[in-house]
């Protein structure tokens, strides 16, 4: 929902330094999206992107004022059947232009040339998608009764599951004319907004011992062995987000408030329900999995910083110091083909298949992992369209997070290549379910490391940083959502300060961490620089709700374990979750595994794993 190698092309590391890091990390792919197009000047860019504007174009004179026309009487399944498929068709060339475009400016958001030809791809392509809107307006105002009939029969059968997810806008959704202002708007609203965002964190420079930074290197900084390097690394950071926090705050006002009138016009009652709806969760869900974390706060991230905080020798943590390096444990570089035998060994024990599709990656090209200076801080895996393939970006940087860091993009794309046969419509796979494969390759990579670790502290330090990133992922994850509700909230009165935003941001910080992390002073921005908050409002629970979720997947398929039959017959299971996509809700996919997370109890279990893993390490130290 999600987001590592140190690159000898990042221009802060001197020649010898980058020769140095290089040698430590062995040779970094670096993705070749020649699959999608050759380059910015391609010509077969141009005429794809002409032809696309071309084909909207068509599909409107052909459809438009028509729809409800198409479903009545004799032919209806096969009429409209024929008009998805082209829409169809179009959705997928328009991915695969936006996709190119999108992930070339990742490569480096700060090159004028390519933020260029990023914003003019996104400008074309929403003016050409405007001409689209219309189909499935008018599809929601054709009478349920005869979408139900109609789609009871090939060949509009097969689009069902999209019909069903888009009939659930219908209550939402406004006038043809509304919806197209919305759209087109958008390039020079929340689009811009997001794409400022993007190029202002690319354009930060941290100065740290001599060095001037980007972003990733600095983060970095924070786990590494040396006390007052960590303590520096932070400095800088708050530093140099307060020096930018009216930039930040204008965005974080600009885009609560677009929000708040997207939401007033749509009819959304609560800040987060748009969120919810395009997950397909129901608001009781998520509540009940937030009311579960909060509540286990004291039993997870205080108990487990309590700990920590006494293997410093200290009653308490600064905040620089919680993601740490445990005292006395060597400390070594992974470099990048270990890291790729440890992860594609770990997928190959589990199912030779997944281990297959994620050898794809590494062969094909299919990876980013330097650090370079402009490139999109984080992780992600892009699926592209599904006539194309997925790429993953990185930063890799040698350290054991980001080996399960590549576990778990590798997850995602293993996830995207199983579901792209459900075509464009149906392949991309609602929250619920979308970080499910990528936790799960992550929990298949770590206990497959610590399984051939023997090493008494080698072993704690392990199963340590499995706890911290469960916590960055359950706990912190809660409490970002909970910091956006009390933004969104609080913007509806009016315009927020860099003061009072960074108020809710340490309130919530405070409560979810607990006593023994110290939020000394230079924490108060620290909110300023994370890509959810402004991308994707609200997204941050799906990495919770796919924890938690896969941490129960897991207990039962540890219950195989030894079992050939039931171990094959969990790995069938699995594969056919994935690649179901978007095209059956998650209640439904979850059942063959005895699981509800509608069930407030559900989300206990998931829990209770973390909670057992503090347990452990409570008894490794008596």
């Amino acid at each position: 929902m999600p987001q590592s190698a140190a690159a000898p092309s990042d221009s802060a590391l001197s020649t010898a330094q980058a020769t140095a890091r290089a040698v430590d990390l062995g040779p970094l792919p670096e993705w070749d999206l020649s699959d999608l197009y050759a380059g910015l000047d391609d010509p077969a860019f141009a005429d794809d992107l002409k032809q696309a504007e071309a084909e909207c174009r068509a599909f409107a004179e052909s459809y438009r004022g028509r729809v409800a026309g198409l479903a009545a009487g004799d032919g209806a399944p096969d009429r409209l059947g024929t008009a998805v498929a082209a829409y169809e068709a179009i959705e997928d060339r328009l991915g695969r232009l936006m996709s190119y475009a999108g992930l070339v400016y990742s490569g480096d958001t700060t090159d004028p040339a390519r933020a260029k030809f990023y914003g003019d791809t996104q400008e074309r392509l929403t003016a050409a998608a405007s001409d689209l809107l219309f189909f499935t307006l008018e599809l929601n105002r054709v009478e349920d009764r005869l979408i139900d009939e109609a789609a009871a029969h090939p060949p509009l059968s097969r689009y069902r599951p999209w019909l069903e997810d888009i009939r659930r806008e219908k209550p939402h959704q406004l006038s043809d004319e509304a919806e197209k202002l919305f759209l087109e708007k958008s390039v020079t609203g929340r689009a811009a907004w997001n794409r400022l965002f993007d190029e202002t964190i690319a354009s930060l420079r941290f100065p740290l011992r001599g060095e001037e930074l980007t972003l990733e290197p600095t983060l970095n900084k924070l786990q590494d062995p040396d006390e007052a390097v960590r303590r520096d690394a932070a400095g800088a950071l708050s530093h140099v987000f307060r020096s930018n926090l009216r930039v930040f705050t204008l965005i974080t006002n600009t885009l609560a408030k677009d929000k708040e009138i997207s939401d007033r016009w749509r009819g959304f009652t609560d800040v987060s329900d748009a969120r919810h709806l395009a997950n397909r969760v129901e608001r009781d869900t998520v509540e009940a999995l937030v009311a579960a974390v909060q509540a286990a706060y004291p039993r997870l991230s205080h108990r487990y910083y309590t700990l920590k905080a006494r293997w410093f020798g200290r009653d308490s943590l600064a905040y620089w110091d919680r993601n740490a390096p445990l005292p006395k444990v060597e400390q070594r570089t992974i470099p990048w083909a270990e890291a790729r035998e440890t992860v594609l060994s770990a997928y190959g024990a589990f199912s030779p298949k997944m281990a297959e599709i994620a050898r794809r990656f590494f062969d094909g090209s299919w990876i980013d992992a330097p650090v370079r200076p402009g490139k999109a801080p984080g992780a992600f895996a892009h699926p592209t369209v599904p006539s194309a393939h997925p790429f993953v970006l990185v930063n890799y940087q040698g350290k054991p997070r980001d080996v399960m860091t590549l576990a778990h993009e590798l997850g995602h794309g293993v996830h995207q290549v199983l579901a792209g046969p459900n075509g464009a419509l149906m392949a991309p796979t609602p929250l619920t379910l979308a970080e499910t494969a990528s936790v799960f390759g992550e929990m298949l990579t770590f206990r497959r490391v610590l399984e051939a670790t023997t090493d008494p502290v080698q072993r704690r330090a392990m199963l340590a940083a499995k706890v911290e990133d469960m916590i960055n992922t359950v706990v912190r994850q809660i409490a970002f959502y909970a910091f956006e509700r009390k933004v969104h909230l609080a913007r509806r009165e009016g315009e927020l300060t860099a003061e009072k935003i960074c108020e809710l941001w340490m309130s919530v910080q405070a409560e979810s961490l607990g006593p023994a992390i110290r939020l000394d002073e230079g924490y108060e921005p620290y909110w300023a620089y994370i890509p959810h908050f402004i991308h994707s409002p609200f997204y941050v629970y799906a990495y919770a709700f796919g924890d938690c979720l896969v941490n129960s997947l897991y207990g039962v398929y540890q219950r195989a374990n030894g079992d050939p039959a039931a171990e094959e017959a969990f790995v069938e299971r699995y594969f056919a979750l994935l690649a179901a996509g978007g095209s059956r809700p998650y209640g439904e996919l979850l059942a063959p595994f005895g699981l509800d997370a509608r069930d407030p109890a559900f989300w206990q279990i998931g829990l209770s794993m973390i909670e057992g893993m503090i347990a452990e390490l409570e008894a490794m130290e008596a």
